[in-house]
């Protein structure tokens, strides 16, 4: 599943604005609260309006009340009032690029089914992938209709 790892240079489309997503995803990755797993994870979501919202996993010794980075990007987001997305770049410190949990794919298809996502490492390692590749058949507010 996981796309082969290339460098940054070699990410197709906006290559300014890819390179500013994995700025701001490998900075707020270096403030994420992880200290039982120790996987620092930092997401930067490209709104539609092309602002950047920034979001890192923050832990908590009651495991289950901890929050993914991207879903604290995609909270924020929401918070200001943003509902429509593009990209998102997730940043972590693991040896291969890393997508997205379930949890977070599923958030993340409520706003943006066709968004794009991009997974870097410190080293510069990447791969991308459409939500839908991630998430198939997801589950939407058409599964609730009842008609």
């Amino acid at each position: 599943m996981t796309a082969p790892a290339r460098s940054i240079a070699e990410i197709p489309g906006d290559e300014r604005t890819l390179t500013v997503l994995r700025e701001r995803a490998l900075a707020v990755m270096d403030r994420a609260y992880a200290p039982y797993s120790r996987f620092r994870v930092g997401a930067a979501l490209l709104g539609t309006d092309g602002s950047i919202t920034e979001g890192c996993n923050m832990e908590n010794a009651a495991f289950p009340v901890g929050m993914c980075a991207e879903r604290n990007a995609l909270a924020a987001a929401v918070a200001r009032g943003l509902r429509t997305f593009d990209t998102i770049l997730i940043a972590t410190e693991a040896d291969d690029p890393t997508p997205p949990c379930g949890l977070c794919r599923q958030a993340l298809e409520e706003f943006a089914p066709n968004l794009v996502v991009w997974s870097v490492t410190r080293d510069g390692r990447n791969a991308r992938w459409t939500l839908e590749e991630l998430l198939p058949r997801a589950f939407t507010s058409r599964s609730l209709d009842r008609t």
